[in-house]
């Protein structure tokens, strides 16, 4: 619901404060979910939060890549991308080992921590938004020349009139002018599904297929099911299964750092397919262990999933988020970036 709320309105708003109410509904959700009290319908109030949380998420998700990309240089882009992308998996390593303290505490420390917690990173953002400046590009989408110039020169450490910052100016005016929208303060949602010249349909869908494979691959199961793999197949103790998916997590961080140093010598296409034979393999080994059904076989199963996350954390993680802004030409820019 965020993502598709930023898709109608992103480009009427503007990065800057998407971002900021974008941290804001993830805080009014979190608030209300751990203010769910037993006798006053804590199920309903505790979905709506849900919910709601996730409208917040969904907003921050399909535009913080989006100004990543326009804000960077066209010779680091990708790299920052691919930084801000392979974070993911450090919040996940964070709340996983959250969660596994909290398990130790009492019931109402149980889940209300937790959640509670993301209210830290929804402040970050909310707040520091106060003091970064809006996208050059959506600026200079938006006639809002002068302000433009001003960040791009920020940006680079340059003079506001100095050439390097009118170059730069000029490059993203002529990628608007040439997307055949220049002028405009909003891009009508129906370009996204024109082709044409600019192939803004076959841009979206090239884009959209990434983010779409990442999430049906597998990789939350993988996550989700690794301690009751190791409990229910491997036999060992509630405690212990959780404390190794807490390992595969640091496994899952460490190799999400491995695609900042090669993604630029290795180019996108040949780590997706690198990826993709990993977690296939991976995949085969794990159910060829878990056919015969005993704990000792099960272990190999065991291995399958950390090379699982492995392969997922250095390729696929990233690289969708990487892969889909450059796609876009200036108007559609934001709209068909959205995962």
């Amino acid at each position: 619901m965020g993502a598709m709320f930023i898709l109608a309105f992103g480009d009427w708003l503007g990065r800057r404060r998407a971002m900021m109410m974008g941290g804001a509904i993830m805080i009014l959700g979190v608030i209300i979910q751990v203010t769910s009290e037993s006798g006053h319908s804590p199920l309903a109030q505790f979905i709506i939060g849900r919910v709601i949380t996730g409208v917040g998420n969904g907003i921050n998700t399909s535009t913080i890549p989006t100004y990543q990309a326009e804000c960077s240089r066209t010779t680091n882009r990708g790299l920052l991308i691919c930084i801000e992308g392979g974070v993911i998996a450090f919040g996940s390593l964070t709340a996983y080992w959250i969660d596994y303290g909290a398990s130790f505490g009492p019931p109402d420390l149980t889940w209300r921590f937790p959640i509670a917690f993301q209210i830290v990173f929804a402040l970050v953002v909310s707040i520091g938004m106060i003091w970064l400046p809006e996208s050059p590009r959506w600026l200079l989408t938006r006639g809002r020349d002068a302000e433009g110039e001003t960040v791009i020169a920020a940006l680079r450490g340059l003079e506001r009139d100095g050439k390097e910052t009118q170059l730069q100016k000029a490059i993203i005016l002529d990628s608007i002018r040439a997307s055949g929208y220049a002028g405009r303060k909003g891009t009508p949602l129906r370009a996204v599904f024109t082709n044409g010249k600019t192939q803004h349909f076959r841009r979206m869908m090239l884009g959209v297929s990434s983010q779409f494979m990442q999430q049906v691959g597998g990789c939350n199961a993988v996550i989700y099911y690794f301690p009751i793999l190791f409990e229910s197949s491997i036999k060992q103790t509630h405690s212990i299964s959780l404390l190794l998916g807490g390992v595969n997590m640091i496994v899952y961080a460490i190799f999400a750092t491995v695609s900042w140093f090669i993604i630029e010598r290795a180019g996108r296409r040949k780590l997706f397919l690198w990826g993709t034979v990993g977690q296939g393999l991976s995949m085969v080994l794990v159910f060829a262990c878990l056919i015969p059904g005993t704990p000792g076989a099960a272990k190999g199963a065991a291995v399958g999933l950390f090379t699982y996350i492995a392969s997922f954390g250095a390729t696929w993680l990233p690289l969708p988020w990487v892969r889909s802004p450059p796609l876009h030409s200036a108007p559609t820019h934001h709209p068909t970036s959205q995962p």
